[in-house]
């Protein structure tokens, strides 16, 4: 699995939206969704905060262990 991919599972066990996540992170939906498509690299402010967000750690957004 890949950072995309992680952010996308997290966002849809979570019951949460594109656009929620996106004013979590204080961005536009836009950008939001270029992250988990790969298409903007996601910075570590922004790993830090989706590990508060989904109370997970930075370890398992960067799918560097499985739990």
């Amino acid at each position: 699995m890949d950072i995309c991919a992680r952010m996308v599972e997290l966002r849809k066990e979570n019951g949460f939206t594109q656009q929620y996540v996106a004013e979590y992170l204080q961005i536009d939906r836009s950008n939001y969704s270029k992250y988990e498509l790969g298409k903007l690299e996601i910075n570590i402010h922004m790993v830090i905060a989706l590990s508060k967000l989904y109370k997970v750690s930075t370890d398992y957004i960067l799918c560097q262990t499985d739990y």
